[in-house]
């Protein structure tokens, strides 16, 4: 039953990659942009660093995938 969890969360994760790569082969040039000087914007108080989305996501399939 674990190895079908960890299988699904894999097939979940390449699907997801593939999707993000989708499309990336010709890319079409983009007009330049305009850029129009402002103050920075504060961080949002809710932000949460990608760092630790992916490491709770290999915590999960490690987690999945130990035989106790």
């Amino acid at each position: 039953m674990r190895s079908l969890k960890v299988l699904a969360a894999a097939a979940v994760l390449a699907t997801s990659a593939a999707a993000v790569n989708a499309g990336g082969l010709a890319p079409v040039p983009a007009p330049a942009p305009v850029v129009i000087p402002q103050a920075p914007a504060p961080a949002p108080a809710g932000s949460v660093n990608s760092g630790y989305i992916v490491l709770g996501l290999l915590a999960a399939l490690v987690a999945a995938s130990a035989s106790f």
